[in-house]
């Protein structure tokens, strides 16, 4: 079984569906750990009710981002992780860490890609009058939301109803992630037996 942890910045719905898909057995994978920069997110009591080790490592404890970035380098490390699964973490990684790990880390993103890169993408995307909404799983690289593109979902709307937008895409992204991360670790096992 591969080791995952899970960076997440702050209520952790992805978290959630991840650490249950787990536990169900669905996901072929023990979380070994969270990575969060918020003292104060929800997705840490989520952690703690699965009993998932938690370290948070904030900005302001660290003279760099550099010196932040070997701190969750060194954690991740210590935790053996296989791959680092990025769950709404609202940070850049360090180019030393996407190299510690090549391929081996993933993020989802509330938008189509390479559209609405960044914070507040379904925003932008009501902001241009979209037809379509969606959500992209992507290999992390040392650009923002640059890297290559595993799977995309989408949705077509009539209409802009902020809120509904939100509620498909948080409940697209809830069971696409599971999915994909699922498929990925089949293949994975599949290389590695030949």
């Amino acid at each position: 079984m591969k080791n995952m942890v899970v960076f997440a910045s702050g209520y952790g719905s992805n978290f959630q569906s991840i650490i249950e898909a787990s536990e169900q057995g669905h996901l072929k994978a023990h979380v070994v750990g969270l990575i969060c920069d918020q003292p104060q997110a929800y997705v840490i009591n989520r952690a703690q009710l699965h009993h998932v080790p938690v370290k948070v490592i904030t900005r302001t404890d660290y003279a760099s981002k550099e010196a932040m970035d070997k701190a969750i380098l060194e954690q991740c490390q210590t935790w053996n992780a296989d791959y680092l699964i990025l769950a709404g973490y609202m940070r850049l990684l360090s180019p030393f860490i996407v190299h510690a790990y090549p391929s081996r880390i993933l993020n989802i993103h509330p938008s189509l890609l390479p559209k609405y890169k960044g914070l507040h993408a379904i925003e932008q995307a009501i902001a241009h009058h979209e037809k379509e909404y969606g959500i992209t799983i992507h290999y992390v690289d040392e650009g923002m939301d640059t890297g290559e593109i595993i799977a995309q979902r989408k949705f077509s709307v009539e209409e802009i109803n902020v809120e509904i937008i939100k509620q498909k895409i948080s409940k697209l992204e809830q069971e696409t992630y599971v999915q994909v991360i699922q498929k990925l670790l089949e293949e994975d096992h599949e290389k590695s037996a030949h």
